[in-house]
């Protein structure tokens, strides 16, 4: 599979990332050596290899539920630029 010139617009604009027009073909180049990589790896055989969720065996990870004092709110929002409520405001992300 190759990377195109739309692709990487597409996902420019999806990651909301401006890239000039002088990185774009090092980016092309980047992305495509990254998918040809991935294509090899597909290549292994892999049916044989226990799944694994992390790299080192995990134990008692859980903590006992127990309520403790925490930060005061006006402590937490004392150094908020901007703040409505008892909340911290931030800047709207999403488009509608």
């Amino acid at each position: 599979m190759k990377v195109t010139e739309k692709d990487l617009e597409t996902v420019a604009s999806l990651s909301r990332l401006k890239i000039r027009e002088e990185e774009k073909s090092t980016s092309l180049k980047d992305l495509n050596a990254i998918v040809t990589y991935v294509e090899k790896l597909q290549q292994i055989d892999t049916s044989s290899v226990e799944p694994t969720t992390y790299a080192r065996p995990m134990q008692n990870v859980f903590r006992d539920d127990i309520v403790k004092p925490s930060l005061d709110r006006d402590l937490a929002l004392s150094n908020a630029p901007e703040q409505d409520d008892g909340y911290f405001r931030v800047p709207r992300v999403l488009e509608e």
